[in-house]
This record gives structure tokens, C-alpha cells and sequence, in this order.
């Protein structure tokens, strides 16, 4: 039996991008100071090209956390064991700090819809991904951390909180989670629910990295699209979230109208400022998410139709 590392010896990395490939020349020309990088892992498990051996310059340089969007990890399919010996592979050659994943799945007899799909939340889904999960942890011989994904709908069959959800899982399999801030305000204004609830529930001392990100409001709902700056209703989160999870690491997406590198790292540095609390003006009323510069409104609209999930990555490609 492969001995699973816990997530207690997992290293804080302080701030990090993604990497993603309009990037990759500026990166490997300036070898910019940035504390860490995540890489969507799809991007690169395949590529024997200029990708995989970008990411090995990076990896000689910085920490590398490897991210994933096809693990699947709740699907009722069986667990693609020739994606997990690709993304062992590659995690041998790379040896990233940790490897991460979502709560969700995305297909079903054997096909991908590229979509982050919901799940219900009950103690029969908590007992099937936990088995799944041991079985990738053992696998891969490293711990598995995941991600609360963003959500735009609730089934009849669930019973249990996501936090509460998360929880249970990380205990029964030692799994770490990666609290994704932005998703936490998503869900949390399309089902009409308090996001600083969903916070104090939370089991934060399970938390390895957090994601910042931003979203398009829609007014009835919101969208998480990765495609502009953060909000400042999500930076009050951030606030909150940082100062109960011990320093984890912290990373910016931003996967659609891509800015510069340095852009993306102005946005992630601000991050600074909400560390430890110190913007204490924003946390005033900390129960009412509407910031009344921002043109966001407060949580009042539950969404009950189907928005489709946005995938969290926009550069997947087929690489040579």
C-alpha cells in the first residue's frame, strides 16, 4: 500500500498564477517573481511539445501545483485509470506540491462533457467519492485536493451542506480542499443563501490553496467566467477566509480576455492587502455582499433554471 503523504506536511506557497499559454514567452523570457504556479494538468499531460517542456523550465524554477478539470471525480463511471497513469506521469516528472481537483463530475460512459456537473449532496454520494478517492490517493501516491465548484442548481436528494460535505469527505479520506472564493459568492447568489454562512461552516483547517477569480453578474444570477478582475464583494471573502486558513496558498485565475502577465500579477498582489484583515472598511456590514460601487446586487434572486457550468480553463488545446 502506497503511503498517502498528509496534507499537514503540504508546504504554504504564498501567491500564485496560472500558467497559461499566452504567457509562456513572456515567462520564459523574464523569469518574472512570482511565488508559484498552477497548471491546468490537461493542458499538458499529452504534450511532448513546446508546453511540457515549458513546464519543466518552470518547475526547475518555481513550486507547481497541478490543477485538473477531468478527474471526474463523481461520476459513476469507473475512475479513468489511463488518465490518472497520464497525470501520474506527469506528476513524477514535475513533482508539483500538491495535485487538485473539483467536486463534481464530467461525463458519464466514458464521455467528457467538459463541463464542472453538480452533484447531490447526501451521505450515499459521500460514501461513493470517498471510496474514489482513496482509490486516486493510493494511486497516485500523493493527497488529493478539492475544489468546491461554482453551482447554479440544487437537487431534491441532497441533504447535507457543501461545507458539511466537504468536511466529511476530507476526514473519511484525508483528502486537502481548495476553497475557491469566487465559487463560495457564485453559489452562494444563485441559491439565495448567506456566502459568510457558507464561510463559518466551512472546515477551514482542511484548507491547502484558495482560488480568486472574477464573475459576470447577470443580475437574476452570476456566471463564473475567469475573465475579469475580482470583485470587491470577493475580496471581503478573501478577507475572511484568509485570516481562519492559516496562510494557504493563494492563486488568481483568470482564463478568458486574458490581460497581460503583469496585469494578472498587479491583480494577484492585491491580495496583500486583505491579508490579516486590515481592510476592516469592507467588513463593516460583512453580511451584506452588495458593495454599492460595484453595480452588484445583493443575494435576493435564486436562480431555478439550468445555466451550463463554465469550464475553468480556456486553453486546451490539442498540443504536439
Amino acid at each position: 500500500m502506497t503511503d498517502v503523504p498528509d496534507i499537514a506536511t503540504l508546504p504554504r506557497l504564498g501567491l500564485g498564477l496560472g500558467l497559461r499559454n499566452v504567457h509562456f514567452a513572456h515567462i520564459e523570457q523574464t523569469w518574472p517573481k512570482v511565488d508559484w504556479f498552477e497548471a491546468i494538468s490537461e493542458n499538458f499531460m499529452d504534450s511532448q511539445g513546446r508546453p511540457r517542456d515549458l513546464i519543466r523550465k518552470v518547475a526547475d524554477r518555481y513550486p507547481v501545483v497541478l490543477h485538473g478539470v477531468s478527474m471526474s471525480i463523481g461520476s459513476t463511471d469507473p475512475l479513468d485509470m489511463e488518465y490518472l497513469t497520464k497525470l501520474r506521469d506527469l506528476a513524477a516528472e514535475l513533482e508539483p506540491a500538491w495535485i487538485s481537483d473539483h467536486l463534481c463530475w464530467t461525463g458519464v460512459m466514458g464521455f467528457n462533457s467538459h463541463d464542472l456537473l453538480p452533484i447531490p449532496l447526501n451521505d450515499e454520494t459521500l460514501r461513493h467519492i470517498a471510496a474514489r478517492v482513496h482509490k486516486a490517493q493510493e494511486f497516485l501516491g500523493r493527497p488529493l485536493v478539492l475544489e468546491n465548484p461554482s453551482s447554479y442548481v440544487s437537487f431534491h436528494a441532497t441533504t447535507m451542506e457543501e461545507p458539511d460535505f466537504l468536511r466529511e469527505l476530507s476526514n473519511m479520506t484525508g483528502c486537502g480542499l481548495l476553497l475557491d472564493v469566487n465559487n463560495v459568492f457564485v453559489t452562494c447568489f444563485n441559491s439565495d443563501t448567506d456566502p459568510y454562512a457558507y464561510l463559518d461552516r466551512f472546515p477551514m483547517e482542511r484548507v491547502v490553496q484558495m482560488h480568486l477569480a472574477g464573475h459576470t453578474d447577470c443580475g437574476t444570477h452570476i456566471i463564473d467566467t475567469h475573465d475579469q478582475p475580482v470583485r470587491p464583494e470577493v475580496w471581503a471573502l478573501y478577507a475572511q477566509a484568509y485570516d481562519r486558513c492559516n496562510g494557504a496558498a493563494t492563486l488568481l485565475e483568470w482564463d478568458g480576455n486574458i490581460p497581460s502577465f503583469d496585469e494578472c500579477l498587479t491583480e494577484l498582489h492585491k491580495a496583500t492587502a486583505y491579508m490579516n484583515g486590515p481592510f476592516t472598511a469592507l467588513l463593516d456590514h460583512p453580511r451584506n455582499i452588495s458593495d454599492p460601487n460595484s453595480g452588484a446586487q445583493a443575494v435576493s434572486n435564486p436562480v431555478n433554471f439550468i445555466v451550463p457550468e463554465v469550464m475553468e480553463h480556456t486553453d486546451i488545446t490539442p498540443q504536439s
